[in-house]
């Protein structure tokens, strides 16, 4: 005989599995930001279940559904929850909601994310302190890409910076979209010296298009990604990006979900985490 977890949980409406919903599953920012959860939550006996919504509200939708029936003990997002429908089928389970990677004003129950906009707003500052002056900008469009845009519109105007091509993208899940991204920008028919991608993904594709095109590397084109990656450090010329540190993150989004899971009540059900500009040779 051999017990089922998941029918002793509808049995007694407890349940050791924690969902975890991640944008991309092959992003390594939300990987080490789950691994950093599950370091916290394992050695208390639950277990994490992970999926993935490829940014895709439909997707995101079926897997809210899919939880009636499924009665995790909590959930966590690599992302917040943006469809009110969504939200109220979350509020309704009844259980700790763990929403990051963004700073909303209304998170559904507990958040520990970032500034998006302020993310923006820093990749402006260190193109204008470089000394770039036409500036371009490309992202996943909607949620956190817009709020990139945002602030990266905002401070360019502020500090005198001219933004002379922008580009929303359907999917930023690999090198490719970053290669298609950069040829679009290019096509574009503006003369711009530096591209900020708001997305590491994009600012390798990036590399690699301009490299293959003969490129110099910040002299003809000056690259900026947005989430610090390994292969940051280790593709030439390096790529400056901005970061956060996506474990640490994960790991305290662990640590409140337990405080609530044991029936305690954190001190603060929002946290906000720094982010910080890793200077490489690209940018």
């Amino acid at each position: 005989y051999a017990s089922n977890p998941h029918a002793r949980a509808l049995r007694s409406g407890q349940s050791s599995v924690v969902a975890a919903f991640v944008s991309n599953i092959l992003s390594q920012q939300f990987a080490l930001a789950v691994q950093g959860c599950a370091e916290v939550l394992e050695p208390q006996g639950y277990q994490l279940m992970v999926g993935q919504t490829s940014y895709s509200y439909a997707k995101e939708t079926s897997m809210i559904a899919s939880l009636r029936a499924l009665r995790p003990a909590a959930v966590l997002f690599t992302g917040v929850i943006e469809l009110e429908e969504n939200r109220q089928s979350l509020r309704e389970l009844g259980i700790p909601i763990m929403e990051t990677w963004a700073y909303p004003r209304d998170p559904i129950d507990m958040l520990v994310g970032f500034s998006n906009y302020d993310g923006g707003v820093m990749a402006a500052r260190h193109l204008a302190e470089r000394g770039y002056r036409r500036v371009a900008f490309v992202a996943r469009q909607g949620g956190r890409g817009e709020l990139r845009r945002q602030g990266f519109n905002a401070a360019s105007a502020e500090l005198g910076l001219q933004v002379v091509a922008e580009l929303a993208v359907d999917n930023a899940q690999t090198i490719a979209d970053g290669r298609a991204a950069l040829t679009r920008l290019l096509g574009m028919g503006q003369a711009f010296d530096a591209v900020f991608c708001a997305n590491d993904l994009l600012a390798v594709g990036a590399l690699f298009e301009a490299r293959d095109r003969k490129l110099a590397i910040p002299r003809d084109i000056a690259i900026l990604g947005f989430g610090d990656t390994d292969i940051a450090n280790e593709i030439e010329p390096g790529l400056t990006t901005i970061g956060v540190d996506s474990r640490k993150l994960g790991a305290r989004a662990g640590e409140l979900l337990l405080q609530r899971l044991n029936g305690g009540t954190p001190a603060a059900r929002q946290e906000v985490f720094p982010l910080t500009l890793n200077q490489r040779a690209s940018a």
